[in-house]
């Protein structure tokens, strides 16, 4: 790809097809659409928006998978040992490739559970409430599931939710928060503060946060940070341990393509490691590998994030996982960020020739979002996403009135989002 298709600050967009194919051509991660099943809407191939969903499959995932019921059905048990990649350390297989991925140490990772599963676990960790300091701070708007997990938390340790969680909302007339109102707010709860849980990406707006300085601003006054990475991993380019936060959870089925409802992930920063005394919910997998099947009945954790293991996961699943993230490691997250921005910049672009039917509510700034961008129109949005799928058009709909839309750099183009733009065009 020449120098001036390298940065969406250097690129001068245009509204044609021919624009479109050309950037398409100098594309050098093109080569991994072809590593995906698209859906198809009468035997023609979906324009599919909805990485933000669910990921497109992987071609691969199919024959990993196979390959784990060829060693059931040779080996039964003994595939725990005998198969071609060994359940026993499977999900071992997948650290390396995690790391890489969120920005951590192998140590800080392990792939296990689903998304509020984790997230559970690391509040048992991470929020330890006293008299004074019991407050957990969260987005106004957070993914239901999230707000949810902390009231539960609240009330499990005997605190009114209404007290002990704090939302943040956007000043009136604005739509997305301010950097400055979270870590002013920080300030002001302070010593009542013992928890900032933030969505990485917000699910609705689609903007993202600087959890660097959040979690630098959370632990100058003495609370724990977390973070929920659902709409980040795979999306953006993470550094979480440099970043320093305490803790983050993830699912896999979104941006990292595992399948519905797939196995999550989970981040421990390294100085929290190795506390045999630290607050936990502990399992048999958890504990010292080479004295586990020993089956004695004091719990030796293992000294890695693997300590906040529970249960031995299920093999089918991380062989789905391992096929995108073999993909993953290929392309690299620098460079389908690198793309993303090109991509989610022009469809921008064209999307603001459409404003009087058409308005964006996530963040133009490029460092304040991912892929997604989250648009109202002037009718029935969720009418018209109906229209749109029966039209091979997949995007998602989202109460009281948004239209997700995600072009993900690992399978989407510049074709796609032209053509995406053409049939919105239509229907103004």
């Amino acid at each position: 790809m020449s120098d001036n298709t390298m940065s969406a600050t250097k690129v001068k967009y245009e509204n044609t097809a021919e624009f479109a194919e050309k950037m398409d051509e100098q594309d050098p991660l093109k080569e991994y659409r072809g590593e995906f099943l698209f859906p198809k809407v009468n035997d023609k191939q979906c324009l599919y928006f909805a990485g933000n969903s669910l990921g497109l499959q992987p071609k691969k995932v199919r024959q990993f998978i196979v390959e784990e019921l060829e060693d059931w059905e040779q080996w039964g048990v003994e595939g725990h040992f005998e198969a071609r990649h060994p359940w026993l350390p499977y999900h071992e297989f997948l650290t390396d490739s995690t790391a890489r991925l969120v920005g951590a140490k192998p140590e800080e990772v392990v792939v296990m559970n689903t998304l509020t599963v984790n997230l559970h676990l690391m509040m048992v960790t991470f929020y330890r409430p006293d008299k004074t300091r019991f407050k957990i701070l969260v987005e106004g708007g957070s993914f239901p599931s999230d707000k949810y997990a902390v009231d539960s938390q609240a009330r499990f340790h005997g605190f009114d939710p209404k007290e002990a969680i704090v939302e943040l909302w956007p000043r009136d007339g604005e739509k997305t928060l301010r950097h400055e109102d979270i870590t002013s707010k920080i300030e002001e709860l302070k010593d009542s503060l013992a928890l900032v849980m933030l969505g990485n990406v917000n699910y609705l707006t689609g903007q993202a946060f600087d959890l660097k300085n959040i979690a630098s601003a959370a632990q100058k006054v003495g609370a724990f940070c977390g973070t929920n990475l659902a709409h980040g991993a795979g999306n953006l380019h993470l550094k979480l341990h440099d970043w320093g936060l305490d803790f983050a959870v993830w699912c896999s089925y979104k941006y990292l393509n595992s399948g519905p409802g797939s196995l999550a992930g989970c981040f421990i920063h390294e100085r929290h490691l190795g506390q045999k005394d630290i607050p936990r919910f502990e399992g048999w997998w958890g504990t010292n590998k080479k004295t586990r099947f020993q089956m004695g009945p004091d719990f030796d954790p293992i000294p890695t994030a693997e300590a906040w293991q529970l249960s031995n996961p299920p093999i089918f699943q991380l062989a789905a996982l391992r096929a995108s993230l073999e993909l993953f490691d290929k392309a690299t997250i620098s460079e389908l960020r690198k793309k993303s921005e090109l991509l989610t910049g022009y469809l921008e672009f064209l999307l603001e020739q459409m404003t009087e039917y058409i308005q964006i509510t996530t963040p133009k700034d490029p460092t304040q979002r991912g892929c997604q961008l989250s648009v109202t129109v002037g009718g029935d949005a969720k009418a018209l996403v109906k229209d749109l799928s029966k039209k091979g058009v997949i995007c998602d709909f989202r109460e009281p009135n948004i239209i997700r839309l995600a072009p993900t750099p690992l399978y989407n183009n510049f074709e796609d989002v032209f053509e995406l733009c053409k049939v919105l065009k239509s229907h103004s």
